[in-house]
This record gives C-alpha cells, sequence and structure tokens, in this order.
C-alpha cells in the first residue's frame, strides 16, 4: 500500500474517512455545473465534462503527486479545446488529450517538473487573463440567448458574430442568466458553505421551466439529453498522419496542464504546509488524460479553486478526490435527465464568474503599471492570447522573457580596472584610483564579477582586448566573483588569453570558484594558462607579476600603482628585483 500511495494512507483512520466523504461530496456538487459548462464553453457536449470530472478527477487524485488535488476540466483549457474542436474535430480531440498524457508521463519520468517553475510570472498572468478574456465573451451569446450564432476560432471573428446576430437578443434568456447571476454572486455571502453555482443553477432552471418553458435555450434543446449511462470504451483511431497533425496540440495540451496542475499543487502546499511530488503528479495528470479519452471525456488538469475548496472542507487524503468522482458519476446515473432542462443561459454566468476569477486582475495591474520588461512581456502575452492563440502567446512570451533576461544577466557582468587602494591600510583594489598618471604600464590589473556567459562575453572581450594595444608583461583576472561560465564565456576568455600570450604575456587568473575551474579544466583553457599560473589571492599574483617586470622600464617611472613601485623606478634598486619587499599573500585585493 505505501509503495503504490507513496503513504499518502499510512494511519487512514475512520475520522479521516468522515472528513474526505464530506469534502468529497462538497467538491463533487461543486464540480458537476463546471464540468458541464467547461464542456460546452469547449464546443463538446456536457456529458463529455463530466465524464471527464468523474475518470479524471478519480485517476489523479489516486496516482497524483499532492495529497489534496482535485482533478477535472478547467477553464484553462477552453480556447484550447474549442480551438482544437473546430479545426479538427471532436474524435481527434480524444487523441490529442491522449498524446498529451503519454507527454505528460514522460515529462514526469523525465523528471521536469521542477522545470515548470522557470516559467516567468508575467507570462503565466498574461496568458491566464487573455483565457479570462476568451471565456468571458464567449458566454456573452447565451447570456442574451442569441441565436444562430457560429462559433469561430479566433476573437475578432466571433465578436463580429455576435454584432451581427444582437438583434435576436431574447430577453427571456437574460432574466434567467440574471437570476442565475444574482444567487450565484449572493448565497456565499448569505451561506458561505453552500455553492453558489449549484443554486444558482437549480433556481434558475425551475424558473426556467415553470415560466418561460420551451422560450430559453436548454442543454437538451442544444445538445440533446444527457445519457444516464456510464460512458463506453472507445480507442480512438490512430494513424501516423493523424500523430504527426496533432503532435503541436498535444504539446500544448501537455504543457498547460502541466504549469496548472503544478500551479494547483503549490497552492494547494501553502494552504495545508504539504509538499507535493512534481514529478510523480505530471505522471499523474498523465495517466488521467490517457485513460480519460478512451472514454468520451476532454483533456483534465489539476482545478485550483476546487482544490482550494476541497481543503478548506476539511479532506484529509487524496480519498476525498476519489470520492468526489465517484459522487459525480452516481449523479450521473441519477439525475442525468433533470440535467437536460438546464438552460444555456444559466450556465453562462457561472463561467463569466470563473473567468473573472481567473483574470488575476490585480496582479496583472500591478505588474502593468510597473512600465518595466516584465509589463512589455505581459501586455504582449496576454494580446496574442486574446487575438491569436494561446501557443503563439506562450512561445512569443517566453521568448521575450528569456531575451530580457539575458539582457538584464549581461548587464550584471562587470569589468573593472583596479590597483591597490594605497590610502587604506588593507591595500584593497579599487577602480577608483586608475587614471592616467597612476596606472601601471607593464601590469594591467582586472576584476571580473557576474557571469561569463553568452549575453555577457562580447562584454568581457571588448574591454580587455583595447588594454592589450599597449602591451603590458603580465594581466591579472580577479575572478572570484565570477559564478558560472558557458561554452561561449569559455570561447571568448581562451580568445583573449592566447591573444595575450602570443604578443609575450603572462596571464594570472586568481580566486577562480570550483565551479568556473572545472569548466576551464573541461574545455582545456586551464592546460593553456597553466597551472603555476593561478593563485588563490590576489596578493599572490601582484608579487609574481612584479618579478616579471622589464626593470628598466620601471626607471623613472612616477604612476606608483603599488608600493613596490618607489624602490623600483630609483636606480638603486632597479638593478636587485630580486630584493623587492614581498607583498602580502593575505590581502584581499
Amino acid at each position: 500500500m505505501k509503495s503504490l500511495f507513496t503513504g499518502r494512507f499510512e494511519g487512514y483512520s475512520v475520522d479521516h474517512l468522515k472528513k474526505d466523504l464530506l469534502s468529497g461530496i462538497i467538491v463533487g456538487i461543486v464540480a458537476i455545473p463546471l464540468a458541464m459548462s467547461f464542456a460546452i464553453a469547449s464546443g463538446v457536449k456536457p456529458e463529455y465534462g463530466i465524464y471527464t470530472a468523474c475518470i479524471a478527477g478519480i485517476l489523479i487524485s489516486l496516482f497524483g503527486g499532492s495529497k489534496y488535488q482535485i482533478g477535472g476540466p478547467t477553464g484553462a483549457f477552453v480556447p484550447i479545446l474549442l480551438a482544437i474542436v473546430l479545426a479538427y474535430g471532436y474524435e481527434n480531440l480524444l487523441l490529442a488529450g491522449l498524446m498529451a498524457g503519454v507527454l505528460l508521463c514522460l515529462m514526469g519520468i523525465f523528471k521536469l517538473g521542477s522545470l515548470i517553475k522557470f516559467i516567468p510570472r508575467p507570462v503565466t498572468i498574461g496568458f491566464t487573463a487573455g483565457i479570462a478574456v476568451i471565456i468571458f465573451t464567449g458566454q456573452i451569446a447565451n447570456f442574451l440567448g442569441l441565436t444562430n450564432i457560429t462559433r469561430h476560432e479566433y476573437f475578432i471573428a466571433n465578436m463580429k458574430e455576435l454584432f451581427l446576430h444582437i438583434s435576436t437578443t431574447n430577453y427571456n434568456s437574460i432574466f434567467i442568466a440574471i437570476v442565475c447571476l444574482v444567487l450565484l454572486v449572493g448565497t456565499p455571502k448569505i451561506f458561505p458553505k453552500v455553492p453558489g453555482a449549484l443554486v444558482g443553477i437549480v433556481v434558475s432552471t425551475l424558473v426556467a421551466t415553470f415560466f418561460f418553458s420551451g422560450q430559453v435555450a436548454t442543454i437538451a434543446t442544444a445538445y440533446g439529453q444527457i445519457p444516464n449511462s456510464l460512458p463506453a470504451f472507445k480507442i480512438p483511431e490512430m494513424t501516423l498522419e493523424k500523430l504527426q497533425l496533432l503532435i503541436g496540440p498535444a504539446f500544448v495540451i501537455a504543457m498547460l496542464g502541466g504549469i496548472e496542475s503544478l500551479l494547483s499543487a503549490v497552492v494547494a502546499d501553502g494552504m495545508t504546509n504539504s509538499k507535493h511530488n512534481s514529478n510523480r503528479e505530471l505522471v499523474g495528470q498523465g495517466i488521467a488524460n490517457i485513460v480519460t479519452p478512451l472514454f468520451g471525456g476532454i483533456p483534465a488538469t489539476g482545478a485550483i479553486a476546487r482544490t482550494a475548496t476541497n481543503i478548506k472542507t476539511g479532506a484529509a487524503s487524496p480519498m476525498s478526490g476519489i470520492i468526489h468522482g465517484v459522487f459525480v458519476l452516481i449523479t450521473l446515473l441519477l439525475l442525468a435527465p433533470f440535467a437536460s432542462y438546464i438552460p444555456l443561459a444559466s450556465m453562462a454566468p457561472v463561467l463569466m464568474v470563473v473567468a473573472w476569477n481567473m483574470s488575476e486582475r490585480k496582479h496583472f495591474a500591478h505588474i502593468a503599471k510597473a512600465k518595466s520588461g516584465d509589463s512589455l512581456v505581459l501586455i504582449i502575452t496576454f494580446l496574442l492570447t486574446v487575438f491569436t492563440s494561446l501557443t503563439i502567446a506562450v512561445e512569443v512570451g517566453l521568448g521575450l522573457a528569456i531575451i530580457l533576461f539575458v539582457k538584464r544577466m549581461s548587464e550584471k557582468l562587470v569589468v573593472h580596472k583596479v590597483l591597490p587602494d594605497h590610502t587604506k591600510k588593507s591595500g584593497k583594489v579599487q577602480p577608483q584610483v586608475v587614471n592616467q598618471k597612476h596606472d601601471c604600464p607593464q601590469i594591467s590589473l582586472y576584476t571580473i564579477e557576474g557571469p561569463l556567459f553568452f549575453g555577457a562575453a562580447q562584454t568581457f572581450e571588448d574591454t580587455l582586448l583595447p588594454a592589450m594595444h599597449d602591451q603590458p608583461r603580465v594581466l591579472i583576472l580577479r575572478m572570484g566573483k565570477v559564478p558560472f561560465m558557458d561554452a561561449t564565456g569559455v570561447s571568448y576568455f581562451s580568445h583573449v588569453v592566447e591573444n595575450f600570450t602570443t604578443k609575450g604575456g603572462t596571464v594570472l587568473v586568481t580566486g577562480v570558484q570550483e565551479e568556473v575551474k572545472a569548466t576551464l579544466m573541461h574545455n582545456g583553457v586551464y592546460d593553456q594558462i597553466g597551472n603555476d599560473n593561478f593563485y588563490e589571492h590576489t596578493g599572490e599574483a601582484i608579487n609574481r607579476a612584479l618579478k616579471e617586470l622589464d626593470s628598466n622600464k620601471c626607471l623613472g617611472c612616477k604612476h606608483f600603482a603599488f608600493r613596490e613601485c618607489t624602490h623600483l623606478s630609483s636606480d638603486r634598486h632597479a638593478k636587485n628585483s630580486d630584493n623587492l619587499g614581498q607583498f602580502s599573500e593575505s590581502s584581499t585585493r
């Protein structure tokens, strides 16, 4: 048992079962109207959403990596699934979902769960807000009761469709939608533990049935009766051509499913002081998305709102998620015929409120007001999500975020020419003491701070190469604050070393970190410089450099860059440079 469930049911008791039973039923009640609403918004029959909530809900709780995760259809998937249905059809949506499940399993097996956290916040907020706009505007037609509406893949075409059919507005539908909306928003304020969506849909359905029978569109008139039977098992038709055609949509489903489920798991961790297993969670999501399409279900992921509800109602283990799925199944078998009478106008406010809640408007406004690079990434990702597709939005958003990151990191690299500050007892090297009258012609001493990678390597070379025109005898590179070096950085570094040594100069490196040293060794640059030319402290390197000087060039020099220069520039000491006072090795220069 422990090996199968990672110990999550260890010590499980009757009290735990009671808590899970209550929370599972409550979450099931919340999930049913949402599952149907998300299915309808995705362009498929409402029962497919119920199948998803049932099957995927059970499997995600059983095999996932979070104790409290509730899985099922979510709003984030709506624009993606609708686009796939419109472009490829429902049958191909099932195949794309199954392929996404395989990809999610592979992501978990190869331990890619931790990589999701590297997706920048402006990108996730941007596409989440964009999805919210698409969901909200997609329900305007049902809210107004418009007829003869054709669903399109793109936002502008859908908005045009609304304007063309605004004359078909059904005021009875508007009334039903308002009744549902008022109850949906107002019920939790009066009765916090009662699901507002359920109350709104039940009451508005009763009002429509008794007072506006036949005057408003219902699930039955739009999609037919919801069957009160178990979903049939069917393997989607697979051909090489279909697999190639759907790999793109499948990848998008897998990526968004992974992001959404892990974000939900992180929220659950914060609410319970627990720790989820991200790779196991991806595998659980993958298994659910492989099995669910075999029974007609649409892609599923972790649902943040339902997971939070699960925790708030006292869930003790993944059993609550399993009970939630079983409850949805029992409800389908017993009450499906009654659900067919739900007006589409009653479903619209539910999705509109979901869109409003998922829009992250406060975070959106906060980042947008900053007027920074992150603001640009946010706005562009948002606009592309609304006006093109989520795939393009995420690709461009990530691309911009990477470019901005590289730019910021490149600015972190600082290359300063430095010399010891003789006004300080410690003799610590400082850049501000270097000037035309105070700079050693034979020793060039540089401090490099920051990562030496492809975005900053050119800056490194551009700073050092001009200094070589004066042909100093020794180049000292202080690299104690270089945390890492990539292949491009190594290439430029090697070029600088080669350029300097071919002119007869000596390169000394100080304070290099172990990781950077290993990189230099691996690429042969360490041997190029020579083991004897690496020093722990700057003072040691300066002592070595002073011995490499051409003492004749020191005669009469008035720069006095080092304390020893007073002796070196005088005739009396010029001929005996071996008697130089030693430079303190403990110097922090």
